[in-house]
């Protein structure tokens, strides 16, 4: 049987800290190209609450810095809010799977899962959809390309953000984390 990890209010705190970092990352801490490509490392915040508080809260987090940042920017689409909410899903499901042994391979798979599936392929999906003016598949081609070049440099940039976090023990000794003990019995 898993032991369930308790909602409390450091934790919701925790969360809220961590959606509001992922907001300034992607809206503040960015770099947009005129080819409309914005680079910025908004996704490991999401990914590290569910990490360190389960899939639940970490997809609530997802949804919560992705509707803050739209609601900033540009308006909220419910349809571009997916790849946001995976990340924390994501992190929540692996998170035994990197406790066990956390090291730069098990993070980069973990990571990559969201990545690919949200970030890439669905993104690149929707945004053809809603913003490309030529056919839907050349616009999810464009994208495709795009998203993939920057996605694979972003991915090596968060996930070794992550890693350097987690070899700081700044979780351990706030008691979020706990390396190589599983909370499975």
């Amino acid at each position: 049987m898993q032991k369930r990890t308790k909602t409390t209010t450091r934790n919701l705190v925790c969360c809220a800290l961590l959606a509001a970092l992922s907001v300034v990352m992607a809206r503040v801490l960015c770099f947009a190209t005129p080819d409309g490509v914005r680079w910025s490392a908004d996704k490991f915040p999401l990914f590290l609450a569910g990490m360190l508080f389960g899939p639940v809260l970490g997809g609530l987090t997802g949804f919560t810095a992705d509707f803050l940042g739209s609601i900033i920017q540009f308006g909220f689409n419910p349809l571009l809010c997916p790849p946001a909410i995976l990340y924390g899903v994501f992190g929540g499901l692996m998170r035994h799977f990197i406790r066990k042994n956390p090291n730069l391979l098990r993070l980069g798979i973990s990571y990559l899962l969201p990545v690919v599936l949200g970030s890439i392929l669905y993104q690149s999906a929707m945004l053809s959809y809603f913003y490309f003016d030529g056919t839907l598949w050349a616009g999810f081609l464009y994208y495709l390309g795009t998203r993939t070049f920057q996605f694979s440099i972003m991915l090596v940039a968060e996930v070794a953000i992550i890693f350097i976090l987690l070899k700081t023990r700044i979780f351990t000794r706030m008691g979020l984390w706990n390396p190589g003990k599983d909370e499975t019995k």
